[in-house]
C-alpha cells in the first residue's frame, strides 16, 4: 500500500512527568513572557503561576478573629468563639465555611483572570496558596469527597470550564478522596450574584440546586468548594442539597473571602 503506516513502538512509554513539566513551561514562556501576569512588571516563573513575589506577598491571609460558622473576619482581639448575627439568624446548612485569603488586590485580580479569561497558568499559584491553607483545617478528619459548586450547563458552555471544579480537583487530590460532580446539579441558570444584596443573593439561589442522584449518602462528610465566598448563599444552598441526601456534615472551603 502507498499509504504511510505508523507502527507503535512498544519500547516508547508515556512522556516522563519532568519532561511534561519542562514542555509546559517552554510553551508558557513562548506565549507568556516570564513576567507577572497580575502587575505586569516583575519577573515571575511558570512554576509560580506567573505571579511575582511582590504580588504573592501582597495577598492578605484570613487569620484574624472570624465567625466560627461562616468565617466572616472581624477586626480586634476577640478570644472566644462566636457566630456572626447573619449565621445566628440564618443557621446555614454547612457546619463551617473557611477561605484562605481576602478577595481583594492581587487575589481578586487572579480570580478574575482565572474565571473570566481562562488563565489556567495561574493554577500553580492557587495550588501553593490555597491547598495548604485548606489542608491545615481538613486533614485531621476523614472526608467522603469534594463537591464543587456546579454551573448551569448554559453557563458552563459559555465559560468552557467550571473554576470550582478545577479548584476542587486540587483539593480532592490532596485529601485523596473522590471529586463528585454527580451529587448536586444546578437546575436553573441564576443571574450573577455580583451586584445583589445579601437577601437578594439568598433568594436568587434558593431553588437553584437539586440532588443529582437518587441514592442516599447517609452519615457521610463532604467538602463543598468554590472560588469566592461572599454571603455564603450559594454554598449554603449546595450544602442544603447534600443534607437533603443525608450528609452528616458539610464544610465549605473557598480560595478567597469577599467582605
Amino acid at each position: 500500500s502507498s499509504m504511510l503506516r505508523y507502527d507503535r513502538n512498544p519500547t516508547v512509554g508515556p512522556m516522563p512527568p519532568r519532561l511534561l513539566s519542562l514542555t509546559r513551561d517552554a510553551l508558557l514562556a513562548l506565549f507568556y513572557p516570564e513576567r507577572c501576569q497580575l502587575c505586569g512588571n516583575a519577573h515571575a516563573r511558570p512554576q509560580e503561576g506567573l505571579v511575582c513575589q511582590a504580588c504573592r506577598e501582597s495577598i492578605v491571609p484570613l487569620n484574624q478573629p472570624a465567625c466560627d460558622r461562616c468565617g466572616l473576619p472581624f477586626p480586634g482581639e476577640i478570644q472566644h468563639r462566636f457566630d456572626c448575627p447573619n449565621c445566628r439568624d440564618r443557621n446555614p446548612a454547612f457546619s463551617r465555611a473557611r477561605s484562605a485569603v481576602h478577595a481583594k488586590g492581587s487575589a481578586r485580580e487572579a480570580i478574575h483572570l482565572y474565571k473570566y479569561h481562562r488563565a489556567f497558568w495561574l493554577e500553580p499559584f492557587f495550588q501553593k496558596v490555597w491547598v495548604p491553607a485548606a489542608m491545615a483545617d481538613l486533614s485531621q478528619t476523614q472526608w467522603d469527597g469534594v463537591v464543587p459548586v456546579p454551573l448551569h450547563p448554559v453557563r458552563q458552555r459559555e465559560r468552557e470550564f467550571n473554576q470550582a471544579e478545577r479548584l476542587g480537583r486540587m483539593l480532592a487530590d490532596a485529601l485523596a478522596v473522590p471529586l463528585r460532580l454527580d451529587l448536586v446539579r444546578r437546575r436553573s441558570a441564576t443571574s450573577s450574584q455580583t451586584r445583589l444584596s445579601r437577601n437578594e443573593r439568598a433568594e436568587n439561589v434558593r431553588n437553584a440546586f437539586e440532588p443529582g442522584v437518587t441514592q442516599r449518602i447517609d452519615g457521610t462528610r463532604w467538602v463543598v468548594v468554590d472560588d469566592v465566598l461572599t454571603t455564603g448563599a450559594t454554598t449554603d444552598a449546595v450544602a442544603a442539597t447534600l443534607r437533603q441526601l443525608g450528609a452528616a456534615e458539610v464544610v465549605v472551603w473557598t480560595f478567597a473571602r469577599g467582605v
